[in-house]
């Protein structure tokens, strides 16, 4: 982090990288449906591609969970292995073979006057996703947001943080070889609790927060 981002208050950081979203959901909902599955292709192969500096970083993670005496089962979610990573890549091209639901007609009607008048499906614009240590849920919302020509904002859990700067990091590296914005994926890397409340108070710049977890994460958010 620069002495710059140092000084800025979180609410300031985190204003900054909503508002870097949301020009990014400007681009991704003028792309085609060939264009961002070609992006998320790219997105599957950096995920292998940096695949040893991911399960580094979740390595640093399951051992500071370990010695926090974190139940097994809670280990068990958080760790990654070649299989789990190859399975997230899975997951993207998954997405890929998808319909895309952009442009999709909901509805058509004709007026008195003859008018023809259609609702279609667009794009939200940016999407927070708040969820729990399980890293592979930043893979699949960030290409299911990518699908939906949808730019996100990612808050997981202060537990799996080191194992989601580095697959974030591969995810945005594919955006950037694909020439789409890189901040469509956006990570926030506060741990405060803060992060959270003021992402929800964030109305001009986010439009739907989405919380995956537990009753109390969810409670916490709604």
């Amino acid at each position: 982090m620069s002495s710059t981002e140092t000084r800025l208050t979180l609410y300031e950081r985190l204003s900054r990288q909503t508002h870097a979203a949301r020009a990014a959901a400007r681009v991704l909902a003028n792309k085609s449906t060939s264009a961002k599955n070609k992006a998320l292709d790219q997105m599957a192969a950096l995920l292998l591609l940096r695949q040893e500096e991911i399960l580094r970083a979740n390595a640093h993670d399951v051992e500071q969970a370990a010695s926090r005496g974190a139940k097994k089962s809670f280990i068990d979610r958080l760790t990654l292995t070649p299989a789990r990573i190859q399975s997230m890549a899975t997951g993207i091209q998954a997405i890929m073979a998808l319909p895309d639901p952009i442009g999709e007609i909901q509805d058509r009607w004709q007026l008195s006057n003859g008018m023809i008048v259609e609702k279609r499906s667009v794009p939200l614009g940016v999407i927070a996703m708040i969820y729990e240590a399980r890293p592979n849920v930043t893979v699949d919302a960030a290409a299911l947001a990518l699908k939906t020509g949808n730019a996100v904002v990612l808050r997981g859990s202060a537990d799996a943080l080191a194992s989601n700067i580095a697959i974030t990091a591969a995810l945005r590296e594919g955006l950037r070889l694909s020439e789409f914005p890189e901040d469509a994926v956006q990570l926030v890397d506060a741990v405060e609790h803060e992060a959270v409340d003021i992402l929800v108070r964030m109305k001009e710049s986010v439009d739907l927060i989405i919380p995956r977890g537990g009753a109390s994460l969810i409670s916490s958010v709604v």
